[in-house]
């Protein structure tokens, strides 16, 4: 039991980052779902569930995984930082989707595109986390007077 533990408390900020990922992953893939469902495009879909996800994702990482303890313009700048890594990433999602449901979709899945649509997500949510919370690690919620290199 102590065994656990340990490795609980020495991985208790990826377990967080992991758990709170697949909050943010429901929130990206459930409002793409909607949006597809109501008949939006793919990429208009995707940046509704984009938008959300990394409001939700923002919020759960400042306060479970990173505990940043920033506010004013401190947080302002931790926001910003934080929106801009996740664009990349976001771009990288859209040009993921927009291939792989438009493009490819109809030559690999004919009659079945939610369910694709919903396939190529997961796909592009796996990378996306593993590249967020690199990120995020690295150049987002770093503790004050730690850089990038040291950690």
């Amino acid at each position: 039991m102590e065994k656990i533990l340990g490795c609980l408390m020495k991985y208790r900020e990826q377990i967080a980052y992991m758990i709170c990922g697949c909050l943010t992953t429901v929130v990206n893939i459930g409002a793409y779902a909607l949006c597809a469902q109501v008949g939006m495009p793919t990429g208009i879909s995707n940046a509704i569930a984009w938008v959300l996800a990394v409001l939700a994702a923002y919020v759960t990482n400042r306060i479970w995984v990173f505990h940043s303890p920033n506010h004013g313009s401190a947080m302002l700048r931790e926001l910003g930082a934080f929106v801009s890594c996740r664009a990349a990433t976001g771009v990288m999602d859209e040009a993921i989707m927009i291939l792989g449901v438009d493009f490819l979709g109809p030559a690999v899945a004919p009659g079945h595109l939610r369910a694709w649509g919903i396939a190529v997500k997961l796909f592009s949510n796996a990378l996306v986390i593993i590249l967020n919370y690199v990120f995020s690690k690295r150049f987002i919620f770093k503790p004050k007077g730690r850089k990038a290199e040291e950690q």
